[in-house]
């Protein structure tokens, strides 16, 4: 078998560049070593106390996401919506004549020998399960001034609550009039709830 003699014409130079190289790398003696290489980076130094062995090996704590805030819950009941008007009606058991009017919120509307003042009409909130119109009223029975006379002082015949479900439970104890609440209704701009 015969051998190829590029092959070893090259390995043989390849070999002698290798020796030439260490020859040349090497100072000659006497003569002072003169170092090119780069600088090295530092080596990292342990830490002066060692770490406990269960810190090491403790598992890495990832943060959770906060939760989106949820809107507080309502703790109670829903506040009623507060109207600025009553609707009552007023029977004259005389004369068996019924009127229904309006009454504003803190004015005086008088009916025959009835003043009534309505302090507060207000509706049932969205939570409550029967429609209610409920008005705190103030009744006075003062009768119409005579020409020529003193007007008699007023006589407070009712205080309290009417409810436009229930009129017969807090009727107005009068010998000639009746009156009850028979809705409540915003006219014009809504009053503040208080």
């Amino acid at each position: 078998m015969g051998r190829r003699p590029g092959l070893a014409v090259g390995a043989l130079i390849g070999a002698l560049a290798a020796a030439v190289s260490v020859q040349a790398q090497q100072p000659a003696p006497g003569a002072p070593v003169v170092v090119n290489a780069p600088a090295e980076e530092p080596v990292p130094q342990p830490p002066s106390h060692p770490i406990p062995y269960t810190q090491l090996n403790k598992p890495v704590e990832r943060a959770e996401p906060a939760a989106p805030a949820e809107p507080p819950k309502p703790t109670g009941p829903l506040p009623r919506a507060r109207t600025n008007t009553a609707v009552l009606q007023a029977l004259d058991k005389v004369t068996t004549e019924t009127m229904r009017f309006e009454v504003p919120i803190g004015k005086a509307v008088r009916y025959k020998d009835l003043v009534f003042i309505v302090r507060a009409c207000e509706t049932a909130a969205p939570d409550e399960l029967a429609p209610e119109a409920a008005a705190y009223v103030v009744v006075n029975s003062q009768p119409l001034p005579q020409p020529g006379r003193i007007a008699a002082p007023a006589r407070q015949v009712f205080k309290g609550w009417m409810f436009a479900s229930t009129p017969s439970e807090n009727a107005v104890e009068h010998p000639v009039y009746d009156a009850w609440l028979v809705a409540c209704k915003t006219t014009g701009p809504s009053p503040a709830n208080r």
